[in-house]
């Protein structure tokens, strides 16, 4: 790339091309990205080393990769690095080298007090720098527009009035919290990367590795792949169990995505329809325990909740979210005519369990880790070395020492974008601090509300899907948490709600339009509009969107309380949802005409939130809507034929 197009338009506006060394580059950056995967290993498991000291030598490791694998702009070479790219990448080795010798003299010093030395100052600039550049070239315009608006507030809010002022913040202050100090860009977003995150990547990523993958297609092609519209079924199906382990929406667009993207097209699916069910469906994956994804990992520092309380309380949300999904795609399927499919693209399901069953267990070690409350790294690794011994068992399964080098410096690879979205969301929350601007914040959605909790929760939804556009989910999480948590538990929201409404709308960002990066994900398989398929993919997944507020007021969908109203929440939720899914597809035994559409989406609504008298006029309002349509299917079925 010329030094010039570092200052056009273009390069700061798109993200950076995506490389896989290839040949003999392969053989160059495998060492190196093995030494860094085999550093994390080792700091969060054997080494006893400051948390700011693990996070920097992280930093530098992942981020040297991240200039190596990724281009400075869409139409960077996609083979071998540029000469900027190996000089960024050895400054990155320079700053981690530079912090380390004086990890031990930082670690020590006390902020504020200790005046930062003059090299200090400079190697802190540059890592600010290095953040700025690694989130744009990761995620794109979206969260490197916010750092840098979060930025200039930090640096220029003195001059405001009113609530937003704040006193003044010079660079050098600026540079201490948001480099010297675990408040900033070495701080717990990064660290969960480091740490939980990267052990779960890797799992998932040796899983796949070993054909984990193609159980999950497999079985659910058993369990679906017959009924009208089995494709589709299939990939929600398969997307959702391999969404479980990957913790991924783009990822799992692009594993599962490839096979059933254009299995739908090919029976008959639009290509736009096709790649919105994939992109709703693999969304849905960050939030199906036990794996969930790095969100759930930064809410347990955050929020200081136990993995095993979040897994818990995840269950249900994410079976409702699919059971929504499954449901209208079922309708449409139905209404649209659409088949089941091929015969021979369905394996029985004893060859399914014979060729793959053994990836079970891998998930059962997670499930029971969990219930023995080991720590969230400890669970990956247990989860990591359950699958390797299993895959020992079947001789087209197995890796040698070279395919676990590939499984570590691709689990490294798959980690760039993440640490580049947590360094990022580590500086914005370092500026958090400094300005006060929860409380500021809190401030003004109060007097927007005036402390209703529905109206609080509507904001909080809308902020984080705002935020959450064109950003991965991680940064989605932590940000809106950061600002949005606070206000809700000061209405009454405890704490495990209130961040798990949160997550949840995080990961929905996903796949809301404009900037929906799952559905750009989708576009190239799909050969479609990527807005459009997010138009539709939100379609799809609309019922889901209600489910945070049913959680809210009815915490039994967290399993919390007696489990006879946890089961009976349940089924009238699940009820609920089926209902809403027919009225948006306009379609339950039969068409549905608009008054009865509108009947069918309140009453189903109703049954969703887990309320006794909303609960009864849920059920009436259905069977108002619903009785005629069952009643003519009912005499079409019995009338004698012709």
């Amino acid at each position: 790339m010329k030094l010039s197009a570092l200052f056009s338009v273009k390069t700061w506006f798109s993200v950076g091309i995506r490389r896989r060394p290839k040949g003999i580059l392969e053989w160059v950056f495998m060492p190196f990205a093995v030494a860094v995967g085999l550093y994390v290993i080792a700091a969060a498991t054997l080494i006893i080393i400051s948390p700011w000291a693990l996070t920097v030598l992280f930093f530098s490791g992942i981020g040297a990769l991240a200039f190596l694998t990724t281009g400075a702009t869409e139409d960077s070479d996609g083979d071998r690095p540029s000469v900027i790219d190996i000089a960024l990448a050895l400054i990155c080795v320079a700053v981690g080298a530079y912090f380390a010798f004086e990890s031990e003299v930082i670690v020590n010093r006390i902020v504020l007090l200790d005046e930062l030395t003059f090299w200090n100052i400079v190697f802190g600039t540059i890592v600010f720098l290095l953040t700025l550049e690694l989130t744009r070239r990761t995620t794109g315009v979206g969260l490197t527009a916010l750092v840098l608006i979060f930025v200039a507030y930090n640096l220029f809010g003195h001059h405001l009035s009113g609530v937003l002022q704040h006193g003044e913040i010079g660079f050098e202050h600026f540079i201490e919290i948001t480099v010297f100090t675990t408040d900033g860009i070495f701080g717990l977003p990064l660290r969960v990367a480091a740490t939980y995150a990267f052990m779960f990547v890797m799992f998932g990523t040796i899983l796949h590795a070993c054909g984990g993958g193609d159980f999950f297609f497999n079985f659910a092609a058993v369990v679906s792949g017959r009924q009208p519209g089995g494709p589709a079924k299939v990939a929600v199906i398969s997307s959702g169990m391999y969404g479980m382990v990957s913790g991924s929406p783009t990822s799992d667009v692009v594993t599962t995505g490839s096979i059933t993207i254009p299995i739908m097209r090919r029976l008959g699916y639009r290509g736009a329809h096709a790649g919105a069910i994939e992109v709703a469906a693999s969304t849905g994956g960050s939030l199906v325990p036990p794996v969930l994804g790095t969100a759930a990992f930064l809410m347990v520092d955050f929020a200081g909740i136990e993995y095993f309380d979040i897994a818990i309380a995840a269950l249900l949300p994410a079976i409702l979210y699919y059971v929504s999904i499954y449901a209208q795609v079922h309708f449409s399927s139905l209404r649209n005519g659409f088949d089941r499919l091929e015969d021979d693209m369905i394996p029985s399901f004893w060859e399914t369990m014979k060729d793959g069953g053994l990836f079970v267990i891998p998930l059962v070690v997670l499930t029971v880790a969990l219930l023995m409350r080991f720590t969230p790294t400890m669970v990956g690794i247990m989860g990591t070395i359950a699958v390797f011994l299993v895959a020992l068992l079947k001789a087209n399964s197995r890796i040698g020492p070279i395919g676990l080098a590939r499984v570590l410096s691709e689990t490294c690879y798959r980690m760039v974008p993440v640490a580049g979205a947590c360094a990022a969301a580590g500086l914005v929350m370092g500026g958090i601090t400094m300005t006060g601007l929860v409380g500021k914040i809190s401030h003004l959605v109060n007097g927007l509300t005036d402390g209703q909790q529905f109206l609080t929760l509507l904001v909080t939804a809308a902020v984080t899907v705002v935020l959450g556009l064109g950003m991965p989910t991680p940064a989605a999480y932590i940000l809106a948490a950061a600002l949005m948590t606070p206000i809700l538990t000061g209405i009454g929201v405890d704490v495990l709600t209130a961040n798990m409404f949160v997550l949840y709308y995080a990961v929905m960002s996903a796949l809301t339009p404009p900037v929906a990066v799952a559905a750009y994900a989708a576009s190239s398989l799909a050969e479609d509009n990527p807005l459009y398929i997010a138009v539709l993919a939100v379609k799809f997944a609309l019922g889901a969107f209600v489910v945070p507020f049913a959680f809210v007021y009815g915490p039994e969908l967290l399993m919390q309380g007696p489990p006879l109203e946890i089961g009976l929440s349940m089924v009238t939720a699940v009820a609920g949802l089926i209902f809403v899914a027919a009225a948006i597809e306009a379609y339950l035994a039969g068409p549905m005409t608009l008054p009865t559409r509108l009947l069918m989406g309140v009453g189903g609504m109703a049954l969703v939130i887990p309320d006794i008298r909303l609960s009864a006029i849920g059920v009436v309002l259905v069977a108002i809507a619903s009785g005629p349509i069952l009643f003519r299917r009912l005499l079409t079925k019995t009338a004698p034929p012709p």
